[in-house]
């Protein structure tokens, strides 16, 4: 029997909800401005506001909330992307149909090399792929790159911001994981001896996405912990990732400002 017919219409996601209302993040066009910043965490997204003035906030479904505003006269969105690749990316090619044309993430990231500590600041340069999402994109050698200037833009602003605090700022390749608990003594040694700087769980999607869309796209993180001097988790009440948090942040904003982004 023949299952195909005149009838069946198969979805082309590539064109769903464009010129709408996003399904996921309930964004539509005109509510948001060219750039983005992008904490993991909805409730890093007020943080961001707080640097802002003539606040709004635009939407928050699901794991994703929205804040727009003002910086240096610059108008300026937040929006959360969850935790992993796989709702980095819906964000992504969401806030990219409603207007949305650079990304910075900013967040956290456990560090792989010794001496850096909680509160330093990590700029990537580029990421090693091990996620699933990025995969679904993409041919396995294809490269995982932020946007040259804003990467550049973004350690200049960093070692501004730290000079004199007694935190550091680090920029190198990063690793981007999909599974928090299956990250093994012996990977994290790995990565180590690749002298890979930092890993995260949303770089591989954001670069990756934002390359085949057109878009551009950077990443800086505040270090919650190191994994190879002995700290595995972090804590939320950490003064020093909480500085790093707020640095981070502002070293997106004075880039989004000085590149107009």
């Amino acid at each position: 029997m023949d299952t195909t017919s005149d009838q069946t219409q198969v979805v082309d996601k590539s064109a769903v909800g464009v010129g709408e209302r996003q399904y996921h993040i309930g964004i539509a066009p005109g509510e948001v401005s060219s750039v983005a910043l992008l904490p993991g965490d909805p409730f890093r997204v007020p943080l961001i506001a707080d640097f802002l003035t003539d606040v709004t906030e635009v939407a928050h479904n699901r794991e994703h909330r929205t804040m727009t505003g003002f910086y240096k006269g610059k108008l300026i969105t937040a929006t959360s992307t969850g935790m992993g690749c796989p709702s980095t990316a819906i964000a992504v090619e969401e806030l990219a149909r409603v207007g949305v044309t650079s990304f910075i993430r900013v967040g956290s990231s456990a560090a792989l090399q010794p001496g850096i500590e909680p509160g330093d600041l990590l700029v990537s340069e580029g990421t090693l792929r091990n996620d699933g999402t990025s995969a679904a994109y993409a041919h396995p050698g294809y490269p995982a790159v932020p946007d040259l200037a804003i990467a550049i833009a973004l350690r200049e602003s960093a070692e501004r911001l730290v000079a004199g605090t007694g935190t550091a700022a680090y920029s190198g390749i990063s690793a981007c994981d999909d599974a928090f608990y299956a990250e093994t003594p012996e990977w994290i040694s790995t990565l180590n001896s690749l002298n890979v700087l930092n890993v995260e769980m949303e770089s591989a999607a954001l670069y990756v996405v934002a390359r085949l869309r057109g878009l551009r796209a950077g990443m800086i993180c505040a270090c919650s912990s190191n994994l190879v001097d002995g700290a595995s988790l972090y804590d939320q009440k950490n003064s020093q990732l909480h500085d790093g948090w707020l640095r981070s942040i502002e070293a997106a904003l004075d880039t989004a400002v000085e590149l107009d982004l």
